[in-house]
């Protein structure tokens, strides 16, 4: 199979831009982050989740690893990341408390590990249906699992960007259980960051992704609908489609 990307970061209406991305050269691994924390706090913890994490999983064996030893070294780099942002948010005052979402997509052996820290996404487009392959870790997504909060109610509800888990916290080293997805030819992944979802909708992201036909121009739509779409965030997206 054939990989073909396109990626896009935007401050957006925010003054300086948190999120960062990462993509591998040989499309082994895709990463996005959204940090938190204000200023130079959470543009510095993105930034060191996109330098840890892949330099961690260039040690993964992506053409014969088992199961077992990918989301064993996914984990270990996820943590080893939240360490050292936790680290360094306790030595240095003006970093203190800051922290980043993360979501993954990794290649190995022909089969995709999909996971995350926090609420940025990975969608996938296959036979014109959407589905979100992530979970949220927000209060919100919390409270409509438990059956006490509908989905609509969660889109407006005050606590929906409050998350329990994130990188920079004790629970953001504690695994990330990943999702196993065989890839298929006519596949398009996306990657992206609130900035996305909180200006356009899953209908929305599901059209421009099946009417695309070019990766980057994909993702510049997508980014361009959620400015239109009123986001108030820094907006990132990583569009993935593969082809025979």
């Amino acid at each position: 199979m054939k990989f073909r990307v396109g990626q896009l970061s935007i401050v957006g209406k925010r003054d300086n831009n948190e999120d960062a991305l990462f993509v591998d050269a040989k499309s082994r691994f895709f990463l996005v982050a959204d940090g938190m924390g204000g200023q130079s706090a959470g543009e510095r913890a993105s930034g060191l989740a996109t330098e840890i994490i892949p330099q961690k999983l260039g040690q993964l064996d992506f053409d014969r690893a088992s199961a077992e030893q990918a989301v064993k070294l996914i984990d270990e780099a996820v943590s080893q990341a939240n360490f050292e942002i936790m680290a360094l948010g306790e030595i240095d005052s003006k970093l203190k408390n800051m922290g980043t979402t993360l979501t993954f997509l990794v290649r190995v052996a022909e089969v995709f590990y999909v996971g995350g820290v926090g609420d940025s996404r990975v969608y996938l487009l296959r036979g014109g249906k959407i589905e979100q392959l992530t979970t949220d870790h927000s209060l919100t997504q919390a409270l409509v699992d438990a059956g006490t909060l509908t989905l609509e109610e969660a889109a407006t509800h005050r606590y929906r960007n409050v998350l329990y888990k994130y990188l920079g916290c004790k629970e953001g080293g504690q695994g990330t259980n990943p999702r196993q997805v065989r890839p298929q030819v006519g596949d398009k992944y996306l990657l992206c960051t609130d900035g996305v979802t909180g200006g356009a909708d899953d209908a929305t992201l599901a059209k421009l992704m099946a009417t695309g036909t070019d990766p980057q121009a994909t993702a510049e739509a997508i980014v361009q609908a959620a400015t239109d779409g009123g986001s108030k965030d820094n907006i990132t997206g990583v569009v993935i489609f593969i082809e025979a």
